[in-house]
């Protein structure tokens, strides 16, 4: 249909993203992020989030916020999402 959607389990992201501050390219990466019309993140808060993963999320969810969409799926309930990302 023309849409550019990426899939994601999060805790692939975020190993992805922590291998792209090492070698330099964590902006194309966030930048590719942002510009796909549908961004699911899969298995949200399995595992605990560092300050890296929590700055991480943080950024993908403002970068795309009111431009487009994003599909956060997750076991926890979203009521103890602010507990986990504490922020």
């Amino acid at each position: 249909m023309g849409r550019r959607v990426m899939y994601f389990n999060t805790t692939t992201l975020f190993t992805m993203l922590k291998t792209s501050k090492a070698d330099g390219s964590y902006l194309k990466e966030i930048t590719k992020l942002e510009k796909q019309d549908l961004l699911i993140l899969d298995d949200f808060e399995l595992k605990p989030l560092d300050n890296i993963n929590r700055h991480s999320i943080m950024e993908i969810i403002e970068d795309r916020h009111g431009k487009r969409s994003t599909i956060i799926a997750s076991q926890l309930p979203f009521e103890a999402w602010h507990q986990i990302i504490r922020e």
